[in-house]
């Protein structure tokens, strides 16, 4: 199995800055994707940026310019950092991490974080 563990949630001000960590735990051959998810009171799980094992990366346009997403594959860890924070970035913060591990012979993992709350306000 694979876990993950997330942190750096809390109470920012607007035009704040936060970092999120996700850290994955597991015989994990290799993550090919890892991606930052978020889900405000009443709305629908949405992506808020992804990145590739190679270091592509994809953001949501709500996002773009100010949160940056970045991982180390040496740590099997993603990163958001967020700047510049608005209170409708306000939401619980989920990662989300693709790849493969070993448990008995060699498997493919979707799995999810707890969850950390990121609440902007003043």
């Amino acid at each position: 199995q694979v876990q993950l563990v997330e942190s750096g949630g809390g109470l920012v001000q607007p035009g704040g800055s936060r970092r999120l960590s996700c850290a994955a735990s597991g015989s994990i051959l290799s993550i090919a994707v890892m991606g930052w998810y978020r889900q405000a009171p009443g709305k629908q799980r949405e992506l808020v940026a992804s990145i590739t094992r190679s270091g592509d990366t994809n953001y949501a346009d709500s996002v773009k310019g100010r949160f940056t997403i970045s991982r180390d594959n040496a740590k099997n860890t993603v990163y958001l950092q967020m700047n510049s924070l608005k209170p409708e970035d306000t939401a619980v913060y989920y990662c989300n991490l693709r790849g493969i591990y070993y448990s008995g012979g060699y498997q493919t993992f979707d799995s999810w974080g707890q969850g950390t709350q990121v609440t902007v306000s003043s």
